[in-house]
């Protein structure tokens, strides 16, 4: 069944520039290749961390909302946690108000 998605990871404050884009390309890409549908992405930068996570106080936050099938998401996990470079992540299901929160919060954004 195709549900609405979002995901956060944080990635290692250590990342390059380059780094940080390259692990976001491979999961767009990941997901695309899955049959997913990427609806919006969003580069939060690098934050401080509520608490150290392996020794680490900051972190890359990104965020990608998507459509894809419910079987997917055990994939998308899987591959989180095989990649160092990820030290958190959070994936949910929408319902139809985070969706419509999600669109009044983008529409806010571009309306700056």
């Amino acid at each position: 069944m195709i549900k609405q998605y979002e995901t956060v990871f944080i990635a290692t404050p250590v990342l390059s520039d380059v780094q940080m884009k390259e692990a976001v390309a491979k999961y767009t890409s990941f997901i695309k290749e899955n049959g997913g549908e990427i609806v919006y992405e969003e580069d939060w930068g690098l934050k401080q961390l509520a608490y150290p996570i392996q020794k680490k106080t900051t972190g890359f936050y990104y965020l990608i909302e998507f459509k894809a099938d419910s079987q997917f998401i055990d994939t998308l996990e899987t591959q989180y946690r095989r990649d160092e470079r990820i030290i958190r992540f959070l994936t949910f299901a929408m319902d139809k108000h985070s969706i419509a929160y999600a669109e009044k919060r983008r529409a806010n954004k571009q309306a700056k």
